[in-house]
Parts: C-alpha cells; sequence; structure tokens
C-alpha cells in the first residue's frame, strides 16, 4: 500500500514572523503554541498538516543552500481543499484585504474551482474547491 505520512509540516521561511502570525491569523488560521516562539510558528492547517513559519535566519540551519526569494521565483505552491467555493473566495478575500498578493485569477472547471494569492513573502497559496458529484458524472 505504500508510504503512511501521519502529518505534513511544510516549512517556509518569513522575513517578518509577527506580521506573518498576524496575517494567517487573519485568514482563521491558528497556531500551536507549544511549537512557537520568536523563531518559528507552527500554523495549523488540519490535525496532520502544518506549517512551519520560521524566521530566515532560523530557515537556514536547516539547509545548506541558499533560500529563494519567493518575491520573484516560486519554490512551491501550496494547496489547500476547502468545503465550498464561497470558502475559497473568503480566504482569498481575506488575504488580499491583509496585504496579500494576488496570484492568479480564480479558475472555474465545473467540478473544481480554485484562487490563489501570494502570502506576505511571496510564497503561493492556492484554494480549491472540488465537487465530488460534478466530478464523477
Amino acid at each position: 500500500m505504500g508510504l503512511q505520512v501521519e502529518k505534513v509540516f511544510v516549512n517556509m521561511a518569513v522575513k517578518d514572523l509577527s506580521k506573518s502570525k498576524e496575517f494567517f491569523s487573519g485568514l482563521g488560521f491558528e497556531f500551536n503554541q507549544q511549537f512557537t516562539n520568536e523563531l518559528a510558528a507552527c500554523m495549523v492547517i488540519n490535525d496532520h498538516s502544518y506549517a512551519m513559519l520560521l524566521t530566515e535566519d532560523h530557515f537556514k540551519t536547516f539547509t545548506g543552500k541558499e533560500i529563494a526569494d519567493s518575491t520573484i521565483s516560486t519554490e512551491a505552491i501550496i494547496a489547500l481543499s476547502v468545503d465550498s467555493r464561497e470558502t475559497v473566495d473568503k480566504i482569498v478575500h481575506a488575504a488580499l484585504e491583509s496585504g496579500g498578493k494576488p496570484s492568479k485569477e480564480p479558475q472555474d472547471h465545473g467540478f473544481m474551482y480554485g484562487w490563489s494569492f501570494q502570502d506576505l513573502d511571496g510564497h503561493l497559496w492556492e484554494l480549491f474547491y472540488m465537487d465530488q458529484a460534478a466530478l464523477q458524472q
């Protein structure tokens, strides 16, 4: 059956940890205080997925490679499935109103609807809703 992963932690370098925490709190995310301090914040995506927001200096301790400048290059797109088209729009609007930048225009494929934004550090986030009934047709 293949590898069974229990939890996912995406590690991301951020320029200003407190501003990033404020930004993502405004989108409705919470932080696990057990793994949050002045160097890192553990953003809870769900019970099994987390984004570790790390100050750039702290992030550098985990790699010997250069940190990508996510304002000019793309290192990844974090895609999150949500419960409705309205939730997609609500989160992206909140991101844009809180200092995030547009990434792509909304994409409607009938069975799937998505929209994306850039966070304060230029990381790409995509929210999407997949209509299972439309998908089966």
